[in-house]
């Protein structure tokens, strides 16, 4: 099991990523990449689904091997603190890497 670097990047860059997810080109600020029984996923926030924004904000849970033609745009995302949680009990002891907490200094 090998995330992609470009998650990674993503992730730590605080950069949308955009990939293709149900036949869809999905534009993502991708917050936490964590595993789940030995499946790896990200939670990350929709920023557009094929060109549009989406109704709402929202975390969205989405496994990566779901996620094809992923990359890294130029585009950066503030952390969505309020709609993510890295104190969440589902992250413990599973998180391999997510954005940084809000807390946290330079």
């Amino acid at each position: 099991m090998q995330a992609p670097t470009d998650i990674f990047q993503a992730i730590a860059q605080q950069k949308c990523l955009i990939a293709t997810y149900n036949r869809m080109i999905v534009k993502l600020a991708p917050h936490i990449l964590y595993t789940r029984h030995d499946e790896m996923f990200i939670d990350a926030v929709t920023i557009e689904r094929d060109g549009r924004p989406p109704r709402e904000l929202k975390l969205g849970t989405f496994k990566l091997t779901g996620l094809s033609n992923i990359g890294v745009v130029d585009e950066p995302f503030e952390a969505m603190h309020g709609l993510y949680d890295e104190t969440d009990a589902k992250y413990k002891g599973v998180t391999l890497f997510a954005v940084q907490s809000e807390n946290a200094t330079a």
